[in-house]
């Protein structure tokens, strides 16, 4: 089972153990982020195949570098803007940035894992979905700063927008507008998810709507949208105004009411959260809430190098605040009908 050098590699002890590569790297460490049963088989099976770590590779690993390594979901395309405001932020720092990618199929211990044998001084994770346990153990091995999350850990930095701020920002534009039958269509899992959610909630009560308020189970992708829509359209009350989790979701709601024939927003408006550059397109226009992403970029890329270069500073959370950019989408609540 040894490679083509004839050598025994962490590979080779990930395979025969049937884990991945960064959860044979996390036990063979002796870091926390796997089970025991799991730890147990993984250095069972680098003593029977006679595993001895590149002690050479591991120096090189450990020499300083000027690299970040970023992690972000190739299906987000927030993540993508926010990784071109990185490059824009690391430009004359005397850093570079290498990426990493979370696919459906590669998870994000693993995309780390990839990162350090790059030998990266720090990580920029932009809403990781890990959970406080992993993200400790991550950071003990390299230092961590996360961009669009509240997760926390020790000497980890956060650089996030207020997200419960932004969805209010949203809310009370539409009841500005006349609404008052404003649904929410979910991000279910995925990061910022419970806050934005509970955001909504918080503001249609502060402005007398909890008995209007509804969410409707969503993925937080065009599928969602499409689904929220579908139902939407077939129930015997129709809100007049949907806000959505993220753009991708309020995309998906948006294109098929357009093609159902309903006319958006004379008959009901859509709001979406995240305002990447789906929003702005001419056939989109859509009403949306801005992290402002080239500040989270810029703060995130910040607080890496001073981490990576060891300058003593706390660990802080840097909370941007939110910017509602209103199009096509969102208009008047309809007159109802007599």
């Amino acid at each position: 089972m040894a490679s083509k050098t004839g050598r025994v590699t962490i590979v080779d002890v990930a395979r025969v153990a049937g884990t991945s590569v960064s959860s044979a790297s996390v036990a063979l460490r002796g870091e926390p982020g796997v089970s025991e049963d799991t730890r147990r088989r993984i250095l069972d099976t680098a003593r029977r195949l006679g595993y001895r770590p590149d002690q050479r590779a591991r120096t090189l690993r450990e020499q300083q570098s000027r690299l970040l390594g970023v992690t972000y979901t190739v299906s987000q395309a927030f993540h993508a803007e926010v990784v071109e405001h990185l490059y824009r932020a690391v430009a004359d720092s005397g850093y570079d940035l290498v990426l990493s990618a979370t696919t459906r199929g590669r998870g994000e211990l693993e995309a780390i894992e990839s990162l350090v044998q790059d030998r990266c001084a720090a990580l920029v994770l932009v809403s990781p979905e890990m959970g406080s346990h992993d993200l400790a153990a991550v950071s003990r091995r390299v230092p961590t700063v996360l961009v669009g999350s509240e997760l926390r850990a020790e000497s980890v930095d956060s650089v996030r927008a207020d997200d419960r701020r932004g969805v209010a920002l949203a809310v009370e534009h539409l009841v500005a507008a006349g609404h008052h039958d404003i649904h929410y269509v979910d991000g279910g899992r995925a990061i910022m998810s419970d806050t934005r959610r509970e955001g909504y909630l918080e503001a249609m009560a502060a402005h007398g709507l909890a008995a209007c308020a509804r969410v409707v189970e969503g993925h937080a992708d065009e599928e969602s949208g499409v689904a929220a829509a579908t139902e939407l359209l077939a129930a015997p009350h129709r809100p007049t105004a949907v806000l959505a989790h993220n753009d991708m979701t309020a995309f998906g709601l948006l294109l098929t009411l357009r093609m159902r024939g309903i006319d958006v927003p004379g008959e009901l408006s859509v709001v979406g959260y995240d305002d990447t550059r789906l929003a702005s397109l001419r056939n989109v226009e859509l009403t949306s809430v801005s992290q402002d992403p080239a500040a989270l970029a810029a703060a995130a890329v910040r607080c890496a190098i001073t981490r990576a270069e060891g300058r003593e500073a706390p660990a802080g959370e840097y909370v941007t605040p939110p910017r509602l950019v209103t199009r096509g989408s969102s208009g008047a609540a309809p007159v109802p009908s007599h």
